[in-house]
């Protein structure tokens, strides 16, 4: 009986030993895998890490872009307003200490247009970016219907404002561009004024009494004469005085004509 009593005490210890075995087994493979678990964590921080070094900020070129725009419209008429459009934010270009904003060709600084932005090193890269530009000024417009052939002046144009950008290439935005003008082709009141609905007007016609003016060094000579031709503004005419002499001179508005000596 006593021999069967030591035979279970030594069994339960054999299996007491084979417990304790087993849960020390397990406890360091638990530790195992949280240290790899750990391990991999922290090696995923520093690829994320390492891959955000040298990524150049996007809202920086943003900021390039609507400052090369604003040095382009420099000397526009009126209130210029500029923005860049949004850059995709996926983008990962890598850092540039130096990148160069530039126009595409055909493109220019005026309502919808393209702008680039290039860097050529360390690494070379280039995006296009939609940026707009809006000009708001005065623009001449008829005050009144007028018919083909009239010669313009202050009292048949107004100004009104708006977006110079949205209008017709060849506008009008000083009174003096159209004024003494002669309207090519009749228009309605409120017509946007362009270069191509109206010409020069001469300002000496063909047979015209005018005034010359001849200025030499301490002297002034004023005279009468015909004018053989007609002449535009700043144009060569050719004027037969009293004595019958032609000389020639610069046609000016009024009906006067600067003589060189």
């Amino acid at each position: 009986m006593r021999y069967f009593e030591d035979y279970l005490r030594v069994k339960m210890l054999g299996i007491a030993f084979l417990i304790v075995g087993l849960l020390t087994i397990v406890v360091l493979s638990g530790a195992s895998v949280a240290h790899a678990q750990t391990a991999s964590v922290n090696s995923g921080s520093k690829v994320a890490v390492s891959s955000q070094v040298g990524r150049h900020d996007l809202s920086t070129l943003k900021l390039k872009i609507v400052d090369f725009l604003n040095t382009q419209t420099i000397g526009y008429p009126g209130e210029v307003s500029v923005n860049a459009g949004a850059i995709d934010p996926h983008l990962r270009l890598a850092q540039c200490p130096e990148p160069q904003v530039f126009l595409p060709k055909g493109s220019r600084a005026w309502g919808k247009t393209s702008v680039g932005v290039r860097c050529n090193a360390p690494s070379a890269w280039t995006i296009y970016v939609q940026a707009s530009v809006n000009v708001s000024a005065q623009y001449l417009v008829a005050a009144a219907p007028l018919a083909q052939g009239r010669v313009l002046t202050s009292q048949d144009l107004i100004f009104e404002t708006g977006d110079l950008t949205q209008l017709p290439a060849g506008i009008f935005t000083e009174m003096d561009q159209a004024e003494g003008r002669l309207v090519n082709v009749s228009m309605n009141a409120g017509t946007v004024i362009r270069q191509e609905m109206l010409k020069i007007a001469p300002v000496v016609q063909q047979g015209q009494t005018v005034s010359i003016t001849t200025i030499g060094r301490g002297f002034r000579i004023s005279a009468e004469g015909k004018a053989i031709t007609k002449a535009n503004e700043g144009q060569l005419v050719q004027v037969k005085v009293a004595s019958g002499q032609v000389v020639t001179g610069i046609a000016r508005r009024g009906g006067l004509i600067e003589v060189g000596f």
